[in-house]
Formats: structure tokens, C-alpha cells, sequence
């Protein structure tokens, strides 16, 4: 098959590979028909290298038709349609119980010390091929993948996979009050979808931050209050202009380690990125190497006792955190990869012909997946109005 794959920093290349088996008695092989490229993915293109190996295949938010179903597998047939979330979780286990797809004690990757694993996501979530690709094998055949109805098109579902109940779960997390206020910084997919989620919900402003036209021209039309970096110096002192002198009720920090504004981490990342993969990994495991900027401006942006929601991906173990001003503010902080089966069943019947959160029209950019290598690039380089991207493999 054709797999979109990982070659090293900024490299990744389109190649034939061995098809997907079923090797496992609850397993399912999906035939993908679409699949997004994430920000997150920006990280390994840029930042996360160190834990991938060349020709690793990339991608974690895919959908398609089941080909073939192990032996074991009841709830699913050949030709059902379904989508697959991003971390791979048996449904099953105390932690899925709890609604923590994302810490299920099936997949932990214990050796790394991290949480559930995900579906193209460095040796830190298991090395587990990726869905950017023509098939892919799928575990837990009966309470993984999503099956959803024939008729509509992909793009009705596919967000399912990781935008959706990535959002969703950040603004629940920011626990914004009845007619509240919350601002999201990063207009990028998740923080789009944020803004649209909280609107839906019942924010009374949603304030969006970011430097890119496009992006802010998006949120701004689905009735989002923006505020573009380049224009304001001290963007919290913008926001607290908006929110009578406070701050905002809850942030979400939809941006991670990659942040605008932090010359030298930046600088740090670039270097880490060029030592070998094992001093690197110490490195990024044992010193702060994220651009804390999104983070911080979130610190100064909320109100006193109001709620932080991370939902930017983060990796550096070591970070200067100013616990200080959080305790003396009082302010909450939540944060982890998306449960995603946790919030299927809320998101689900949001997805009809009224789509009141817009996702037909949300991609930008629907290209053949040989076009992924040129699709990352352009994503990166925040080109092209690109701000979501589906491949048809």
C-alpha cells in the first residue's frame, strides 16, 4: 500500500509499504478514504524526531470502510463505515471505566512511562503505524472504532477521530460559567473548533488570539471577538479591556510548545532537533525545551479563579513553571490528550444536516494523499490559507 512515512526533520515522503494484517483476534482492517493532517503532526515534522525512526508511518485522525475483521469481532462487518480515534484504548479497562480513554491500562506504554497509545505517534505512544495511508489495522475491533452512518460525506464524521473531542473535552475542561468568558489562544483546528464549541454552548464571549489573516478571519465569521497579535504588545491587557478589567473566566492554550515569541526555546528546539536521537531524547526528557509563551500569556490572561485548559501539546519534562502566581491566583488547571471515546456519544448527534458546528466546510485544503509531503510543508509554513487539511488516500 501507499503510507505517508517519516524520513527525518522537515522529510516526509509517500512510499509503498507492506499492507496491515490482522493479527490480533479483535482486530479490523480499515480501507481509509480520508485523513487529517493535525498541528500535532507539526511536531514530529519539527520537533519530535528524536522518537521516530525513518519510515515510521505518520497520521492519527483517519475514517474509512472495514475490509476485513478478526475472528473474534462482533459489532463489525465488512463494508460498515467507521472512524477511528486517535488513542487506542480497549474500552474495557479501569481506566476507559473512569472515561480516561486516553491513560488505558490496555495500551500504556509502560517502558516510556506514558499514557494510552496513539495511532502514528512516536516510540513515546507505542511506534503504532499511522492512518495516513491506504489501510490500517485497527485493535479492539468491538470498542474502538466509531461506526457511523452511510450517506453523508466523510467530512460530516472524520473529525470525530481527534478534532471534535479534542475540542470538545478543552472546553469542557475550561468549565466556562453560563454566559461567560472565554478566550482561546491559537485559531488553528483545535482552537477554531473550541470557539465554535463554546459558542454552541452558551459562551457569552469567545475571544480568539492569533497572528494568521486567514485563521482570524474564519473565527471572526462564526462570531468570535478577535484579537490579532501583531496589533497588540500585551495581548491579556487587550483581553482584560474586554472582560471589565478581570481577565477571561477560562483559557484554553490551543498553540503547545511551538509558541510565537520564544526566541531562545525556539532556538533550543532547533538544536535538540540536530543532536542524535538518543542525546536528544535525554535531552527533551530531562530539560524544558517547549515555547512557554501560549502558556504563560494564558497565566496573565485569566481571571483570578479562573480555569487554564491545555490542549497544545507539550513535551518538555523540565519546564519553568511559575507556581507562585498560579497558587496565588487561584487559578485551576486542567489539562491531557483527548478521551475520545469519552465524548462520542455528546458530539454524535451534533453532526446532522443543521451541522451547527460548521464541519462541512471546515476543511480548507482536500487533497490526494501523494500530496501530503507538499500539504505538511505548506501547513508549517502557515501558507496558502491552510489551516485544515483532509488526504483521500
Amino acid at each position: 500500500m501507499r503510507a505517508l512515512t517519516w524520513q527525518g526533520r522537515r522529510d516526509v515522503r509517500i512510499e509503498t509499504v507492506p499492507d496491515p494484517r490482522i493479527t490480533e483476534p479483535k482486530d479490523v482492517i480499515v480501507r481509509v478514504t480520508s485523513t487529517g493532517i493535525c498541528g500535532s503532526d507539526l511536531h514530529l515534522y519539527e520537533v519530535l524526531g528524536p522518537y521516530l525512526d525513518p519510515g515510521d508511518i505518520l497520521g492519527h485522525e483517519p475514517m474509512g470502510i472495514v475490509e476485513e475483521t478478526g475472528p473474534e469481532v462482533t459489532a463489525l462487518s465488512a463494508g460498515d463505515r467507521v472512524v477511528v480515534p486517535f488513542n487506542i484504548s480497549c474500552g474495557e479497562c479501569f481506566m476507559c471505566a473512569q472515561g480516561l480513554h486516553s491513560q488505558c491500562e490496555t495500551t500504556q506504554v509502560r517502558d516510556r512511562g506514558t499514557g494510552a497509545s496513539l495511532f502514528g505517534y512516536t516510540k513515546l505512544y507505542g511506534q503504532v503505524p499511522g492512518g495516513q495511508a491506504e489501510y490500517l489495522r485497527v485493535p479492539f475491533g468491538d470498542t474502538l472504532p466509531v461506526k457511523v452512518p452511510e450517506g453523508p460525506p466523510d467530512e460530516r464524521f472524520v473529525y470525530l477521530s481527534d478534532v471534535l473531542p479534542t475540542a470538545w473535552q478543552a472546553v469542557e475542561y475550561a468549565d466556562v460559567p453560563p454566559g461567560g468568558s472565554l478566550t482561546v489562544l491559537g485559531l488553528g483546528p483545535i482552537g477554531d473548533m473550541a470557539c465554535r464549541v463554546a459558542l454552541h454552548r452558551g459562551a457569552g464571549l469567545v475571544i480568539g488570539v492569533d497572528l494568521v489573516p486567514e485563521r482570524l478571519d474564519r473565527a471572526e465569521a462564526r462570531g468570535v471577538t478577535v484579537l490579532d497579535l501583531r496589533e497588540h504588545d500585551e495581548v491579556a491587557d487587550a483581553i482584560r479591556e474586554l472582560t471589565n478589567g478581570r481577565g477571561s473566566d477560562a483559557v484554553i492554550d490551543a498553540v503547545g510548545m511551538e509558541a510565537h515569541g520564544a526566541p531562545v526555546a525556539k532556538a533550543g528546539q532547533w538544536a535538540t532537533g540536530l543532536l542524535p536521537g538518543r542525546v536528544a531524547r535525554r535531552v527533551m526528557e530531562h530539560v524544558g525545551v517547549d515555547r512557554l509563551e501560549a502558556f504563560y500569556t494564558a497565566i496573565d490572561a485569566v481571571r483570578r479563579g479562573g480555569t487554564i485548559s491545555l490542549a497544545g501539546v507539550y513535551g518538555g519534562m523540565a519546564d519553568p513553571v511559575p507556581m507562585l502566581t498560579l497558587f496565588d491566583r487561584q487559578i485551576q488547571l486542567r489539562m491531557g490528550q483527548a478521551n475520545v471515546r469519552r465524548w462520542v456519544d455528546d458530539i454524535l448527534p451534533l453532526l446532522t444536516d443543521a451541522d451547527p458546528l460548521g464541519v462541512e466546510g471546515f476543511a480548507t485544503h482536500t487533497l490526494p494523499l501523494d500530496k501530503g509531503p507538499e500539504a505538511y510543508a505548506t501547513f508549517q509554513a502557515k501558507r496558502d490559507g491552510m489551516v485544515k487539511t483532509l488526504l483521500k488516500p
